[in-house]
């Protein structure tokens, strides 16, 4: 249950921010020059509002070494006003994965250093005066929570510096609730907002000269398609076959691989690996591989893929190319459903030039995930040979939409993958996923591990929490804003 707190005045949270407003002002000289003159269609943020809520897993999900059985999901709600003096809330949601964004913390450090992060965001984004469209009030927005992370770090006493990944995901609900009230404050879907109508800039200011005269909407939809392919996740440790099980789970839901497969229609499969063990990675691929192929044929069904997700556990690239190479010969037409290959090797590709993705780019798509976190490290990720990009909502709708229109005009393979997101989280990553154009589907894995989540949601997006035929139904994804409105009261 989320219980939002009472908001101070503004006048309150510019004395409760008075160090961060510095770094605020730092920013927006050195990354981009404030905004104060008013257009009808710019907005300005008048209050904000942060909350968390918890819940534990029905099952723990392992990936990339890490086993997870529970979520802190942060839910921020925003008040803006336009030029023009009309008022508008906007809801923005994201799951805490700090797991994933900050794995080299403990369960407690991380967390403890995102949610007080959330609190930081909150005093600076309520402080923010800039005036604009929401990437306007995100290149003002996230230098300064980039500052403030870098303090926070020292000040918690962390060992290590907080990671920009980590920054990120913090900062995503905030970003979105922002564009969901700027969408909702013109009675739009947010995606009817990226064209010059609403924006001040054309992306050359965030892309470079080569991006002159374009818009979002060159590169983003309005319109949702109707249905979108979901990738189910197979964790590291989920049960395959009935052999693998430890302990019957007596919930209504599936227990193995077949069952989801029986229950959903699947198609789309994400196998998760760990690395580190090429048998035991090529077992786990040739054994899913044998389970769905069953399923399918019993079925009568043709057409499915599978996506190799490693989080980084390839010890190198020679690893990723030894593995594939024996999952070609062993079963040709499983190799062949393979659509791409996510984030073999570590995140850190500065400091990791040597596993280079040419000779595996040959094979198949290599797309970056952890390793990108802005425009510059998608250009290094392309130097390196990688050849697509995971989009993700926990990165911020702003990046995710740069970065798809970057990614788009350079040629680029697209996927949209999740954080185990429910909620209103899952409604902004399926609005992402429905919208860029050849997308390869949507991972949406919330509903495996953490339906109860999202219990308050279902009924009220038929179709899109529950995936039959394999699809999740993104047609509906309409509304004004982001299109998420929190079930219960809003506070006023």
């Amino acid at each position: 249950m989320t219980t939002w707190p009472r908001l101070p005045t503004r006048r309150a949270v510019l004395r409760a921010a008075g160090a961060a407003l510095p770094l605020a002002s730092i920013a927006r000289a050195a990354q981009a020059p404030a905004v104060r003159a008013s257009r009808p269609t710019d907005i300005r943020v008048v209050d904000v509002m942060h909350a968390f809520e918890g819940h534990t897993y029905r099952a723990p999900y392992m990936f990339g070494g890490r086993s997870v059985d529970r979520v802190t999901i942060l839910n921020v709600q925003v008040r803006v006003r336009t030029g023009d003096g009309k008022e508008a809330f906007g809801f923005g949601s994201m799951t805490l994965g700090n797991a994933w964004a900050f794995p080299k913390a403990s369960q407690d450090e991380g967390l403890g250093a995102m949610t007080a992060l959330a609190e930081a965001f909150r005093a600076i984004t309520a402080a923010c005066d800039d005036q604009g469209h929401p990437i306007d009030l995100w290149r003002v927005l996230e230098p300064a929570y980039l500052q403030e992370a870098a303090a926070l770090g020292p000040r918690r006493g962390l060992a290590m510096p907080i990671p920009k990944l980590c920054t990120l995901v913090v900062a995503s609900a905030f970003d979105a609730a922002i564009h969901d009230a700027y969408g909702k404050a013109f009675g739009l879907s947010s995606y009817a907002t990226y064209s010059s109508r609403h924006m001040r800039h054309d992306l050359s200011r965030d892309l470079g000269p080569a991006f002159a005269g374009q818009y979002l909407d060159r590169h983003v939809a309005v319109a949702p398609r109707a249905e979108t392919p979901v990738f189910h996740s197979v964790g590291a440790s989920d049960a395959i076959e009935p052999s693998d099980l430890k302990v019957r789970l007596d919930d209504g839901l599936p227990n193995t691989l077949a069952e989801w497969i029986a229950r959903d229609g699947l198609t789309h499969f994400k196998i998760k690996l760990n690395g580190g063990n090429e048998a035991q990675d090529f077992d786990r691929i040739t054994r899913i591989d044998r389970v769905v192929r069953e399923a399918m044929t019993a079925r009568r069904i043709a057409d499915w893929h599978y996506l190799l997700d490693f989080n980084e556990g390839c010890p190198n690239v020679g690893y990723l190319l030894t593995l594939l190479r024996k999952v070609r010969e062993f079963t040709p037409d499983g190799f062949a459903r393979i659509k791409y290959v996510e984030q073999p090797t570590s995140r850190d590709l500065a400091g990791d030039r040597a596993n280079v993705m040419h000779e595996a780019s040959k094979l198949l798509p290599v797309v970056v995930d952890e390793g990108l976190v802005d425009i510059e490290s998608l250009h290094l990720a392309r130097a390196m040979g990688y050849t697509g990009v995971a989009l993700k909502a926990c990165k911020g709708q702003s990046q995710a939409l740069l970065i798809a229109a970057a990614a788009q005009q350079a040629g680029m393979f697209l996927c949209v993958q999740d954080l185990t997101c429910p909620g209103a989280s899952l409604i902004h990553s399926a609005g992402i996923a429905a919208r860029v154009p050849g997308n390869a589907g949507i991972e949406a894995n919330a509903r495996q591990f953490v339906p109860s989540a999202s219990a308050a949601w279902e009924p009220r997006f038929p179709g899109l929490f529950t995936v039959r035929n394999g699809v999740m139904r993104t047609g509906q994804l309409t509304g004004p804003g982001l299109g998420a409105v929190p079930p219960g009261p809003r506070l006023a």
